[in-house]
């Protein structure tokens, strides 16, 4: 199953569980799908409670043009773009047909599809084919951790003022309180101290899911 909110104690993962909106049958469904076929990779699916929050954000913000890098077999792009405004539109940036064929069929199914854009290739290849200026809303950052700050480089210019971006796994299962941690969370740790610094945004750290940052282009 997905990945829920890790960094509580089960009671609380529990009791959030059962005051939050579930998935419907459709994301179920893929949850399920997705762990029948790639059991190793089912992690990193984002959690049912992170999905709904990202779906009210998305609906809170108004958002109409949205970005997501890292999309793995397409749950939290549904989210994502089920929250988007009349016409909205998301693109979405994965390097792996495999897994983003799964994602194309339940967003056909989901009838997104005319709002979704996969693009497959390096994701910094496609971010800085879009338009420099700032184009977007909402942002969902959620792939290989090393490239965190090269994604945050090229996304922030392109949010337009108020825009929110979303980065997951912000606290990496622990492993960036390490005493010494592997290559990926140093990374991380490094990424959260950079954010931070950023002075074209304003920040809040939760714990959803693995640690989810939200950031608000100023």
């Amino acid at each position: 199953m997905a990945t829920g909110t890790e960094h509580v104690t089960p009671q609380v993962h529990e009791y959030v569980l059962a005051h939050t909106t579930p998935p419907d049958p459709l994301l179920a469904e893929l949850i399920e799908e997705t762990a029948r076929r790639y059991p190793a990779q089912a992690r990193l699916q984002i959690g049912p409670e992170q999905g709904t929050f990202m779906t009210l954000l998305a609906q809170l913000a108004g958002a109409r043009q949205a970005l997501e890098v890292g999309t793995f077999t397409g749950y939290s792009a549904i989210c994502l773009a089920r929250g988007l405004a009349d016409g909205g539109r998301l693109i979405c940036c994965d390097v792996s047909e495999e897994w983003t064929s799964l994602a194309r069929t339940f967003w056909q199914r989901a009838g997104l599809s005319d709002r979704i854009e996969l693009r497959v290739g390096p994701a910094l290849d496609t971010l800085r084919s879009l338009p420099p200026g700032p184009g977007f809303d909402l942002a969902f950052i959620d792939a290989d951790k090393t490239g965190y700050r090269s994604y945050w480089k090229e996304i922030v210019p392109r949010m337009r003022p108020g825009g929110a971006i979303l980065v997951d796994n912000t606290f990496l299962h622990g492993r960036v309180f390490e005493a010494d941690p592997d290559p990926d969370a140093r990374a991380i740790a490094e990424f959260n101290e950079h954010v931070m610094a950023d002075d074209r945004v304003e920040l809040a750290m939760l714990s959803v899911g693995d640690g989810l940052t939200i950031a608000r282009r100023r």
